[in-house]
């Protein structure tokens, strides 16, 4: 290795030098400036001709020295090494990417002629600092088709995206799409379309349900996408059909108790069996499960609930819908769309039942207040109970195994304090809930959760399933209340919110447990009117009989006889019964 002082013109280049594709005017202005200004701080590298030539060959500075000759500058300092094996392949190649970004399409160029040398990749990654996956990356890029690869050294690169599509087609395929769409000289190509005509649906290994036994059985040979982050699984196989295949079979044979598998709509919805009606809180044992392919091909599952059988009731009329028909009627106005539609409000008696149960289960409950739940509990609407002296308990299966941890082994009551309380807690769980249907407590529930603060324990609804449910209105006030800007469509407004709430818990006025105070009046009210109706039923018992006649059973009296045929609750008017407790069995 010596330092020289040669004339710049002498110099000649190096016919295998990395950067094929033009500097920029910017970069090569001010370089020219720098040179002008200060000189060459680092001298060029060059090597002595090896094919019987007695002039040098620049290894590293082209640059340098085309801007020394156009600053005017008789002499430069230059180094002078020995020539390498390679022709300084991977020299130039260091060179140019430590100074000026190569061209995307010289470096991929670059790397299969150092390969060509003999250079192995794990080698060229570690003199050019990248990982060996970036390396297996440029080198499947070097594959385009060599037409694509002229034009896009002239400036005109597509995205990341449609690079991988390019790619990761066969060289038949990109040579069909590119006759096809090969721009005129001076234009841009149409990447867009040439990689839509070149995409393949992927389906990724990582959305697969089954194992490499049924992969092999299909015939799936999964294909690792270079371009994906390294720390996830980037496996693809564009077999869709042997694919979903699969996907079905294991659905088949992981069919979970009461589970099917269901279709799914033109929206990638599952549709649910006629009349069943979607859970969206937590299951129970008796709901059902459906199991379905989603638009990605991943297994999904949703729960469901079956309605049951209702009988009708002896002498119940049909009910007939309808508008009445009448000579000059008035048509009114169509009604404005509540807030929340039913099934907004049977998703919050899901979220309210369930957040009721967990807090239930977890919250601080002193005993006080567990007995004061018990008495609210078994006021409920869902509540069913026959006279005791019939010893007939309707739900008594369930109740049984609560009040059996109560008792001892001699027969008798026997336990602590904690087990009192899980047998409480159990048992308010059993009876309280806010669903709607037969199964609702009514405003009991909703006192009970709002005393032991339930509210803390409803789920996010700031999904896609619940937006749906509400108003435009309802909407734009939750949008007000979250600082989102209410969009001009409906739609774009909801997709807002549902971005908005994926790190935050929405949760709507609606379904909170507090209960309409009207709702409390009416509690009330209803009280002291059953205890005025007590009191005017002792008197009457108390009544001796008249003229010494012997006192019958009336009517009246038969019905608080236990067994009897009329045997029913005490007759309350169904308009005052659905004011206070508000039930919504429609």
């Amino acid at each position: 290795m010596q330092i020289l002082k040669l004339d710049p013109r002498a110099l000649k280049d190096n016919p295998d030098d990395t950067r094929r594709s033009k500097s920029s005017p910017q970069s090569d202005a001010l370089l020219l400036a720098t040179v002008k200004a200060v000189g060459i701080i680092q001298p060029p590298v060059i090597s002595p001709e090896v094919d019987g030539g007695n002039g040098y060959i620049i290894q590293a500075g082209h640059r340098r020295v085309k801007q020394a000759i156009a600053a005017g500058l008789e002499e430069i300092t230059v180094l002078v090494v020995a020539a390498a094996n390679d022709n300084g392949a991977m020299r130039s190649m260091v060179e140019n990417i430590a100074r000026e970004p190569l061209n995307p399409v010289d470096q991929w160029r670059g790397i299969e002629r150092l390969v060509a040398l003999g250079w192995t990749e794990e080698a060229i990654g570690v003199a050019l600092a990248l990982p060996v996956r970036q390396i297996r990356k440029l080198r499947l890029l070097a594959n385009v088709l060599p037409p694509m690869l002229d034009h896009m050294a002239l400036g005109d690169m597509p995205n990341e995206q449609q690079l991988r599509t390019i790619a990761a087609a066969s060289l038949d395929e990109q040579r069909q799409v590119w006759k096809a769409h090969k721009p005129k000289k001076s234009e841009r190509a149409d990447w867009y379309n040439i990689s839509r005509a070149l995409s393949k649906t992927r389906m990724f290994a990582k959305d697969a349900s089954f194992g490499d036994d049924l992969a092999a059985a299909y015939g799936i040979e999964w294909v690792e996408d270079l371009f994906a982050p390294a720390d996830q699984d980037s496996r693809y196989t564009t077999n869709v059909e042997a694919f979903l295949g699969a996907q079905q079979e294991w659905m088949t044979n992981n069919l979970p108790k009461k589970g099917s598998i269901i279709e799914v709509n033109n929206w990638g919805q599952p549709e649910l069996p006629k009349k069943a009606e979607r859970v969206y809180g937590k299951p129970s044992k008796s709901d059902h499960v459906g199991m379905y392919l989603d638009r990605d091909g991943k297994v999904q599952s949703v729960a469901y609930r079956m309605p049951e059988d209702k009988k009708t009731k002896k002498g119940a009329s049909s009910k007939t819908g309808g508008l009445a028909e009448a000579d000059d009627a008035i048509v009114d106005a169509p009604k404005p769309r509540p807030d929340v539609t039913q099934k907004g409000q049977d998703m919050i008696g899901d979220f309210r039942t369930d957040a009721l149960h967990e807090a239930l289960g977890r919250a601080p409950i002193e005993d006080d207040m567990l007995m004061a739940l018990l008495v609210l509990a078994f006021a409920g609407l869902n509540v069913r109970v026959d006279s005791g002296a019939t010893d007939t308990v309707f739900g008594s299966k369930r109740f049984k195994r609560h009040a059996a941890r109560l008792i001892g082994e001699t027969g008798k009551l026997a336990f602590d304090g904690e087990t009192l309380r899980l047998a409480a807690r159990s048992m308010l769980i059993d009876v309280l809930s806010c669903r709607r249907g037969m199964s609702n407590s009514g405003v009991i529930s909703r006192i009970a959760g709002d005393a032991i603060g339930a509210d803390n324990f409803l789920p996010n609804m700031g999904s896609e399933d619940f937006l749906l449910c509400l108003s435009r209105q309802a909407m734009e006030a939750a949008a007000k209340e979250a600082n989102v800007l209410p969009r001009q469509k409906v739609r774009e407004t909801r997709a807002a919110l549902v971005d908005h709430f994926k790190e935050e818990r929405f949760v709507h006025t609606a379904a909170l447990f507090a209960p309409d105070p009207q709702d409390i009046v009416d509690l009330i009210r209803s009280s002291e009117v059953l205890d005025d109706d007590d009191c005017a039923e002792e008197a009457d018992v108390d009544e001796p009989a008249l003229d010494g006649e012997e006192a019958l059973a009336t009517p009246e009296d038969e019905v608080d006889l236990p067994g009897s045929a009329d045997d029913a609750p005490e007759a309350v008017d169904p308009d005052e019964e659905q004011d206070a407790y508000g039930i919504a069995a429609e």
